[in-house]
């Protein structure tokens, strides 16, 4: 699903040149949940915007369902993330204006999908995150374990492929966290790819493999079971 060739993110101004990544050779197969760790400014949350094609990189190539979409323009980056990848975050980024039930809808709203199939999706993810007494609130209104299933919920509606979720247990407390870990552990059991940047050696043994960086580079990959 994604294969990474000598991928470089150099970060420049007038007086600094920083290199975020620095030749990274990854492959991650259909169905894998790949844990990535390693020290803050190893370059683990460049790579994980430059594969969710927030970001596109400066040098290298960036292969995704086996076409080459790191130098795509942003307008085609943008298609195949709405229709492809799901986004999970550490802050939640949840719109304050919008109800739980809005936020959870939004990402369909892009995509089209009819007004039907939307109440239809948007009900049965409140319903399995335990979270339907809270449909017409406000992020604000939600403890935190709350708001995470809702940023949960709002980056599977469109069903994806591969889900990037970035610290996802890191602003919960440890029964939180492990109902997020739960839930992502039952999505890639459901077939779902995911790939999850991580400081929690527990959480980085949820999933099947865990890639170690420093300074912009793999140094390490240790297979902790093997994946169906």
């Amino acid at each position: 699903m994604i294969k990474t060739v000598k991928l470089s993110k150099v970060y420049r101004t007038e007086e600094v040149e920083t290199t975020a990544l620095n030749e990274v050779d990854i492959d991650i197969k259909e169905g894998e949940f790949v844990s990535v760790m390693g020290p803050s400014g190893c370059g683990k949350s460049t790579l994980l915007n430059v594969l969710g094609m927030i970001d596109s990189p400066s040098g290298g190539d960036y292969f995704f369902n086996g076409e080459e979409v790191g130098r795509l323009s942003e307008r085609k980056r943008s298609n195949v993330r709405k229709h492809n990848l799901g986004f999970v975050f550490q802050s939640f980024n949840l719109i304050d204006e919008l109800t739980v039930y809005e936020n959870i809808e939004l990402p369909m709203l892009y995509t089209k999908v009819p007004s039907a199939e939307r109440k239809k999706r948007v009900e049965e993810l409140l319903e399995g995150m335990n979270i339907m007494h809270r449909r017409n609130h406000f992020p604000q209104q939600l403890s935190g374990g709350q708001q995470q299933r809702v940023a949960v919920a709002r980056a599977i509606v469109n069903r994806p492929k591969l889900i990037l979720a970035d610290e996802p247990t890191g602003n919960l407390d440890s029964a939180n966290g492990d109902e997020v870990m739960k839930i992502l552990s039952q999505l890639n059991s459901e077939g779902t790819t995911i790939l999850m940047v991580t400081h929690s050696q527990y959480c980085a043994e949820f999933g099947n493999r865990i890639i170690r960086m420093l300074d912009g580079q793999v140094v390490t990959e240790n297979l902790v079971k093997q994946y169906l």
